[in-house]
């Protein structure tokens, strides 16, 4: 298989090589579990299931790590307003963005290690890294613990950035730091305005990691000291991840060879977060609209595009994905049953080995159901089943076929009645015609063929009677 992927560290898409013939180790930043997930939380989920479902596609067997941050300043914040411990709060979101990865179809990882699950792990790599000269403790009687950015000569080389150019970090009090740049990786326990269960013993004082460190931990546990791609959104880049790399490779570790990050979903042009106030709940856009339909709306675009969120472009989606379906629908009846996934089309392949090109891969996808709807009109039912199989193939993995139990029945019986509300009024149309047609009235069959043709629907004339697809 020959796949590219575009890799932030050296800007070019190049030719991927695992470690080790087979095998893929990909970690993917996952979510600190401070408030309920909203759309642009999940696209990174999204993408790079996808690409996990390509990898193991292609006969990789993957090792998927995503963690869970669930100790962070902002949860401390969220749990007090909310007027709850920290870790109910954390284990209330974490609940909920679990639900919202399986409305959509997000396959679990691996493993999904937890923050609070791995401090022995970052507190021996903080000593990992103090012994070697590349962090030092605060000596400000703080507890702190900071990395030495100018310690680690190639400090800025993911994002390109030089050190001087570089804003502060601004995750601890500056006055225990010796570079303004420096970045906690371990923070001392605030006894007057931090609850103590927030905190652990370390050789520094009691306190907790920062978030840099968590990660590094965590990847170097369950993916060892090399691993192939580690992946994230792209407001992950700096300084999450350049902070990763610096302090992975200042503690001996080759850490990962590909770099990838997903792009935002904006809205108004700007990011969609929560300080901002412009989120969309997953729960809420559930209420509207169907898990599978929300999850091809992600898929449909590419992976380090942004995108403009809208629910004119979501409806758009949402006719789009019916089509498939409609074919699959109709295909199913024809042939007397589903047809088993089968092979993905060239195009497919070549788009999806492409960096991940799924608008390409999207746009084979529609044209196989184009000419599978053309092979329902000619009766080769062993053409259509090899159309059919395809595009079940294709939509695996996407994450998007309909037939995968995972997606379960969410609001698969309100498409089905419409679906079959649709087939009587298009057939009853259709009767009236062939009525007309009979009777030599040609104006009052051409009228009704026009009303239906308005409707967005396609009708074809074929020896065994008309057919009709959404056009």
């Amino acid at each position: 298989m020959t796949l590219r992927l575009y890799d932030t560290r050296t800007r070019e898409v190049r030719d991927f090589a695992p470690l080790r013939e087979g095998e893929v180790g990909l970690y993917v930043c996952g979510l600190t579990v401070q408030s309920e997930p909203h759309v642009g939380h999940v696209r990174s989920a999204v993408n790079f299931d996808v690409l996990q479902r390509w990898l193991r596609h292609e006969g990789y067997a993957v090792t998927f790590i995503r963690n869970i941050t669930d100790i962070d300043d902002k949860i401390l914040t969220k749990a007090e307003d909310a007027g709850r411990p920290w870790y109910a709060h954390a284990q209330a979101m974490h609940r909920a963005l679990t639900a919202a990865y399986a409305a959509l179809n997000v396959a679990p990882p691996t493993y999904e290690p937890a923050a609070t699950g791995h401090v022995p792990e970052m507190v021996e790599l903080i000593g990992e890294l103090v012994e070697r000269g590349h962090a030092y403790p605060a000596g400000d009687g703080s507890g702190d613990v900071y990395f030495d950015v100018r310690s680690w000569a190639d400090y800025g080389e993911l994002t390109h950035q030089g050190i001087d150019d570089m804003e502060p970090a601004e995750d601890a009090d500056p006055r225990g730091k010796r570079d303004p740049r420096d970045f906690a990786l371990w923070k001392g326990w605030k006894s007057d305005s931090e609850p103590r269960t927030a905190s652990w013993p370390s050789p520094w004082g009691r306190g907790r990691p920062g978030w840099h460190i968590e990660c590094s931990a965590m990847a170097g546990k369950y993916l060892g000291g090399a691993f192939d791609i580690h992946g994230g959104g792209v407001d992950l880049r700096f300084p999450h991840h350049e902070n990763e790399i610096a302090q992975s490779r200042a503690a001996g570790s080759d850490f990962a060879s590909y770099w990838m990050h997903n792009a935002w979903i904006t809205t108004a042009g700007e990011k969609m977060s929560k300080s901002l106030g412009n989120t969309l709940s997953i729960p809420a856009i559930l209420e509207r609209y169907r898990g599978i339909e929300l999850r091809y709306y992600i898929v449909a675009a590419h992976y380090r595009s942004h995108v403009e969120f809208s629910f004119e472009a979501l409806d758009e989606a949402v006719t789009a994905f019916g089509r498939i379906e409609h074919f699959l629908d109709r295909s199913a009846r024809t042939l007397g049953g589903a047809v088993d996934p089968g092979v993905p089309c060239a195009d497919f392949v070549a788009a999806m080995g492409d960096d991940l090109g799924t608008p390409a891969a999207v746009a084979a996808l529609h044209e196989v159901v184009r000419e599978g709807n053309k092979l329902l009109e000619g009766g080769d039912h062993a053409a259509l089943r090899g159309a059919a199989g395809a595009v079940r193939a294709m939509l695996d993995v996407l994450g998007l076929d309909p037939a995968d139990p995972a997606w379960g029945d969410q609001g698969s019986d309100e498409a089905d009645r419409l679906t079959a509300a649709v087939d009587a009024l298009v057939h009853g149309l259709l009767e009236e015609r062939a009525r007309a047609r009979a009777e030599k009235d040609f104006a009052t069959a051409d009228a009704i063929r026009d009303r239906i043709k308005a409707a967005g629907v396609e009708v074809t004339d074929t020896p065994s009677g008309p057919q009709w697809t959404v056009s």
